[in-house]
């Protein structure tokens, strides 16, 4: 066999997933090192709305506070009127005291760099793409495009919808909901002046909606069925311009306000995507975790960000994963054999406490966005009273998840 070099913990890509496991087992003082593709840290998205399971996901890592600092609390939502396009309604989150709750939108920037900051230096390798994997015994051989070879005790797979490693464990790639999303983040010098709600209008197969993430940034996003869209053109990424024209003349009868939010928006800071979602029953059926090797994040449960949990789920399953793979890990053992006999009993229990999570996060969130960009009488009717009454509650019991600490304590 080629040269290669020993590493206990190998994790794939160094997005939020890949970025806090890596920082979840630092805290354990567990050694990873995590594999970048690109030459520098990934910063895409924008922003992410972070809710309450995210939260003390993040309190678990120790970056929770930091980043509060820089995020406003949310305190409900701001309904527009499909026929008249102004904000006709609120709905308070929480409004019954049921749940807990805490909701903030956050620049994806903040959030990874509060993670690449407490981790050790060296930890990612960038220009590092994975090829292919293989097998050697219990080891895993991680072939690298510049010819390198890193041979592993763990295997995990944190790189996205398109998975390398996802497709090794023979998982079906994610599938296309027949939707798109342009997602944009905006700057305004003076203060936004915005109220901290999520303000949303949707319907005839738009979903519009803002927030602030402080007093002077709002993330704003537009999901929309292409098929639907006579003007549609392939090469909006590179025409960014075309992307806000669209929005605009999707969201004209919404206060001038609303509007501001996209014509103000540079044109570096806009962005277009399809939406994909794994089969949820790929999940319960499916390899997630097999020996040695499992997944996590987006290469796990890719879904539609119609409730929000994309980015908090990937964080409650690196505390989760953590917390398992630690447990298996510091309990030393002489005889190797032993040692992966643990691991993989290890990565069995994190897959047994995230399949019917995640399976429940895809199914809720396809559902939502369904009904939320729908057309049709009956599923106009059934938005209207199904938002103001269920919505709130939806988006709060899905957040109100807690992943426990990093170390088990019972």
């Amino acid at each position: 066999m080629k040269n290669h070099e020993d590493v206990d913990i190998v994790i794939v890509g160094a997005g939020l997933a890949g970025l806090t496991t890596a920082l979840a087992l630092h805290r354990l003082g567990v050694r990873s090192i995590v594999l970048e593709s690109s030459e520098s840290l990934r910063i895409t998205g924008f922003a992410l709305t972070l809710w309450t399971n995210a939260w003390r996901a993040l309190d678990a890592v120790g970056i929770g506070e930091s980043l509060r600092q820089k995020s406003t609390q949310m305190k409900g939502f701001k309904i527009a009127s499909p026929d008249t396009g102004s904000f006709t309604s609120q709905q308070a989150l929480d409004v019954d005291g049921k749940f807990d709750y805490e909701s903030r939108c956050v620049k994806r920037k903040d959030l990874l760099e509060a993670l690449v900051n407490e981790l050790p230096s060296g930890t990612i390798r960038y220009s590092s793409k994975v090829v292919t994997i293989d097998e050697l015994e219990w080891f895993k051989l991680v072939h690298l495009a510049d010819g390198s070879i890193l041979k592993t005790k763990v295997l995990i797979g944190c790189d996205g919808v398109n998975s390398v490693v996802a497709k090794w464990l023979g998982l079906d790639p994610p599938v296309s909901v027949g939707r798109s999303a342009i997602r944009g983040l905006v700057e305004f010098p003076n203060g936004s002046g915005f109220d901290p709600m999520f303000h949303v209008n949707f319907g005839g197969g738009v979903r519009f909606g803002f927030l602030p993430v402080d007093d002077k940034t709002v993330y704003w996003f537009c999901t929309f069925t292409p098929s639907q869209v006579p003007s549609y053109e392939e090469d909006w990424q590179e025409n960014p311009m075309k992307m806000i024209q669209f929005v605009l003349s999707r969201i004209y009868k919404m206060p001038q306000e609303a509007q501001d939010v996209v014509e103000k928006t540079s044109l570096s800071c806009i962005s277009i995507s399809p939406l994909k979602f794994r089969l949820p029953w790929k999940n319960l059926f499916g390899n997630i975790v097999k020996d040695n090797v499992c997944l996590a994040g987006d290469a796990l449960h890719p879904m539609t960000p119609d409730i929000g949990q994309g980015g908090c789920s990937s964080l409650e399953d690196s505390i989760v994963l953590g917390r398992c793979l630690g447990e298996a890990i510091l309990n030393k053992s002489d005889n190797e054999d032993d040692e992966f006999e643990r691991i993989k009993k290890g990565l069995e229990k994190y897959g047994n406490e995230r399949r019917w999570r995640s399976f429940s996060l895809i199914s809720v969130a396809y559902c939502v966005g369904y009904i939320q960009e729908s057309k049709g009488k009956l599923m106009t009717l059934l938005r209207k009273v199904w938002f103001s009454k269920y919505t709130p509650s939806a988006f709060l019991k899905m957040a109100n998840y807690d992943c426990g600490p990093l170390v088990n304590k019972s």
